[in-house]
């Protein structure tokens, strides 16, 4: 998994990109979230766009980064699922818990209004 992040208009977007798949990946994850929240970012969206692959580990890191996030005070919601990772959602019912969006745009503005 590689990790970019960016902000915009005060929201914090992180792009994922490759496999998530646990083990360090959630190490990655888990140590950019808590630094985000030390820094009073709690606003984040996860740009899943260029990510190909994820497993029930992957899952477990995305569940594991809203519940840090939320409590933390803050919500993390998802853009561009692909359709791969929506059916897993769907599937696994977790699409219920989380708020997921179009695009990034769609995301952060979800923050503004």
């Amino acid at each position: 998994m590689e990790m970019k992040e960016h902000i915009e208009n005060g929201v914090v977007v992180i792009e994922l990109s490759g496999k998530i798949m646990g083990g360090p990946d959630a190490t990655t994850l888990n140590d950019k979230l808590h630094d985000l929240i030390e820094a009073g970012n709690t606003q984040v969206v996860a740009d899943l766009a260029n990510v190909n692959w994820m497993n029930s580990s992957g899952l477990g890191i995305l569940i594991s980064a809203l519940t840090t996030i939320r409590n933390a005070g803050g919500d993390l919601k998802l853009a561009a699922v692909t359709e791969k990772i929506l059916s897993l959602l769907k599937i696994t019912k977790l699409l219920a818990i989380f708020n997921t969006y179009d695009n990034t745009e769609a995301a952060v503005k979800s923050f503004l209004d």
